[in-house]
């Protein structure tokens, strides 16, 4: 393993108040940037079992819709009302820290208290980085689901014919990748965009992409792949589910992470995703659809974030990411990255 990010840390005074981002008001639909305000909030020093961290990228996720909408039954995040501030995934300098914490000044760690500049973290909460990624925000990177999902759920077989859909998300960019490096012979990805399934071939190494709003579904999918797949990566749902049903193989692997179609569909609120899909092809056809929850897998975070160091370290993977700089920025990032603006994950510097 490697050696711990920490070096020796530099003096720094804190300020008095944190920029943050709450939420003004309840989306109507899908969030505008106007939903949402930046706004200071006072920064008191240190309490006991507390650490003062300067966050340097947090991560914008999509799963930030279902929140706004309230329909949070099943997810183990609290819904975010007018006067919340968001949170995530963020990663940052710890600047002041207890006796006993766990953490040092001028350590980097990783938590959930995103969306501001500086935060009060409980100690407790925040986990120092080991330098086992050779850089922190790829800390922020979101393969452990599709790791988990293509080792748990619905393993990679030397040979197989593999479909990621939302292959251009931050799930996806890494699924296809992921796939390949563990056996797969052939990744197909899927994207409404034109641009994004050129940078899927030339960068990421997807062997074709099925384009999404040209025709139906199906029957690209069936051009693309017209001996069938075997395994199915979904973040998507809806009638991309409903088509690998119909390309699947006998004895095919579908792992579902995902329900973009319906939780991002901007007359739903985010908690559900109602498919219509073909329930005799799956029984004649021997077809296992799982869902993914890491919770019931916690010794998959681990193993990916050994696997994705190497990987990363050998070159034989990418992290795709955009990256906005400042904060006044990250009210526009998340409706940006729900009408497809962005390619990999989205992460704001503030």
């Amino acid at each position: 393993m490697s050696a711990p990010l920490s070096a020796a840390p530099a003096p720094q005074t804190p300020p008095r108040s944190a920029r943050e981002v709450r939420v003004a008001r309840a989306p109507r639909g899908l969030p505008v940037p106007g939903d949402f305000t930046v706004e200071r909030a006072p920064l008191p020093a240190p309490g006991p079992g507390q650490l003062l961290v300067r966050n340097s990228h947090f991560l914008v996720f999509p799963g930030l819709r279902t929140l706004l909408g309230g329909e949070t039954d099943g997810v183990p995040l609290p819904p975010l009302r007018a006067g919340d501030t968001l949170f995530g995934p963020a990663v940052g300098e710890v600047v002041a820290a207890p006796d006993g914490a766990g953490a040092r000044p001028g350590d980097t760690v990783r938590h959930l208290l995103g969306w501001r500049d500086w935060a009060l973290v409980p100690a407790d909460q925040c986990e120092v980085l080991d330098g086992t990624l050779p850089d922190p925000v790829a800390y922020l990177a979101q393969g452990s689901s599709a790791y988990g999902a293509l080792t748990r759920l619905a393993p990679v077989r030397p040979g197989d014919t593999v479909l990621v859909t939302g292959a251009a998300g931050a799930v996806g960019s890494l699924a296809g990748q992921i796939a390949r490096l563990l056996g797969a012979g052939r990744v197909l990805g899927s994207t409404g965009s034109p641009w994004k399934a050129e940078r899927l071939t030339a960068e990421l190494g997807y062997d074709a992409v099925v384009p999404r709003g040209q025709g139906r579904f199906a029957d690209r999918l069936a051009e693309a792949a017209p001996d069938g797949i075997d395994v199915l990566l979904d973040t998507v749902g809806g009638e991309q589910l409903a088509a690998a049903v119909g390309a699947a193989r006998q004895g095919a692997r579908f792992a579902l992470v995902g329900a973009l179609s319906g939780q991002l569909a901007a007359d739903r609120a985010g908690g559900s995703a109602p498919a219509a899909i073909d329930s005799y092809r799956l029984v004649v056809k021997g077809v296992s659809v799982r869902g993914y929850a890491g919770g019931d897998h916690p010794e998959v975070e681990a193993e990916w974030t050994e696997r994705f160091g190497a990987w990363l370290r050998a070159g034989e993977i990418r992290f795709p990411h955009t990256t906005v700089g400042g904060i006044g920025r990250a009210p526009h990032v998340l409706p940006e990255l729900i009408a497809g603006r962005h390619f990999g994950a989205a992460i704001v510097e503030p």
